[in-house]
Order: C-alpha cells, then structure tokens, then sequence
C-alpha cells in the first residue's frame, strides 16, 4: 500500500516534500487549499466552498475551485495510508484535521500534529511549533516516522467539534486555549487598525505588521484574508485607499479622516 501525505495549504505540502525528498522517499503529498478558518461551513461539501472561494479570487479562474474538488475526490475514495499533517496552534490547520475527521468517518488514518506529538519541534524562544507550514523542512524530516494511527476517541471529538462550528456557521475559527472557536467579521479589524494611520502605506506593509504583531502564540489568519477586510474596511469608508486594494503591493492605505 502507498502512502499519501496531506497538508493544509501549499506552503505545508511543498516542506513535507522537501522533507520526504531529503529522506529518499517518493511519497505523494496532496494539499488541500481551502482555508476552512474562514467562511461559510454550514454547507463544508467541496463545491459549496469551491464556489465561495472563486467568487473571492476570480482572477484564478476556476483553478481554486477544480484544485479544492479534486482534492476531496481524492481523499475520500483513496485506498492509500492517509498520513494527515497539521499543526494545533493553526487555526487552519486545525480547522483542516477536524473537517477531514468529519468527511472520513471511520475511515482509517495515521496523523501527525507537529505541535503535540511525543517529541515536538522547539523554537529558539522554547515554545513548540504552531503549523507544519512554518517548520523548516529539515525538521519535519525528523518526523516522518512519528504518525500514528487516528485513535476512535480522538475522531470522534473532532468530529463533534466540526459538527458544532457547522452549525455556529461563524465568519471565522480562531485557535484558543480550548481548541477552535468561531468569531465575528470584525474579529480581525482591530489588528489592521492598530497600524494603519493618517500617512500612506502600503497595504502589504500594514498586513504584513498586524501578522507579525499578533503572530504568537497562535497563527489565526492569513495575508490573503486580513486583504478581503481591509477591502471591507474601505467600502465602508473606515480607511482611505489609493490604487486598487485587491493589489495589497501596488495600493496604499490610510485613515479616512487624514486632512
């Protein structure tokens, strides 16, 4: 039997294949990209999302959509070792195992959650690894061998939690002390506005402040998504934007009431 690999998020797959590499291993790995942290899941079917998504990101013209079905059709009629790579202090990463738990059932599978496994990865500032994105490959290598089968208490839970953040159906799913936990549209707001103010800047520069301001302990959002609320934001006349704001490098930003 062959072993498959898979990941939340490309930035993920592509280190496990580093890691798998530099083993001389040839193991598949398959990465799921949609982000299910944020939007709707009461509806989680992977053309219900795949449509959501491209009606975020037109300019991919259907690739996010094919690549999210695909990846579903895939997973849930293989016949191959599902190894699931996550990490817990990712909200979407943690979103990623807990909707495979649901989707899966009593499927068989091994995980590998890089933030508690038996012998976590430590920062230089002593804490563990929050997502199998953020860890070098050299490391993940370490931990091709550490999965372990997906034990029937520990599905079960995951799955009752997907099934209550479906039925919350909330904005967006945040890591807490307790696990994921459904927040408000604005949840993320303060954190743009902390950096913004009445000169202009670059969009990137105020997403890429208000990720490295709150990126400990927990990795709650991405670039892309804190972009869709700036937008927000500027529709509704909070920020002031020059250039088209769905071009965070080219477009800049500042408060509306800047004389």
């Amino acid at each position: 039997m062959t072993t498959l690999h898979l990941a939340a998020g490309d930035a993920a797959a592509g280190s496990l294949v580093l890691a798998l590499r530099g083993s001389g291993r040839d193991d598949e790995v398959l990465a799921c990209v949609d982000d299910l942290s944020c939007g709707p899941i009461d509806k989680d079917d992977p053309d219900t999302r795949a449509v959501w998504w491209g009606d975020w990101w037109a300019p991919d013209e259907g690739r996010i959509e094919e690549r999210v079905k695909s990846f579903w059709a895939r997973v849930t009629k293989s016949n191959d070792q599902l190894v699931v790579w996550f990490g817990r202090y990712c909200a979407m990463e943690h979103a990623f195992f807990l909707a495979l738990a649901y989707h899966l059932g009593e499927k068989p599978y091994s995980v590998v959650d890089v933030t508690t496994t038996e012998h976590p990865i430590i920062q230089r500032d002593g804490s563990p690894v929050q997502a199998v994105a953020s860890t070098p490959h050299e490391a993940l290598r370490s931990l091709l061998t550490a999965h372990r089968p997906a034990r029937a208490d520990e599905k079960r839970r995951a799955c009752t939690r997907w099934r209550q953040l479906k039925a919350e159906n909330a904005p967006f799913r945040i890591v807490t002390e307790t696990g994921l936990s459904s927040v408000g549209e604005a949840y993320f707001d303060p954190w743009l506005m902390e950096c913004v103010s009445t000169d202009w800047q670059k969009m990137a520069r105020v997403i890429g402040n208000a990720l490295g301001a709150h990126w400990t302990p927990y990795i709650q959002v991405s670039d892309g998504t804190l972009q869709t609320r700036m937008v927000d934001l500027i529709e509704k006349g909070v920020l002031r934007a020059e250039g088209d704001p769905w071009d965070m490098h080219a477009c800049r930003v500042r408060l509306a009431e800047a004389t």
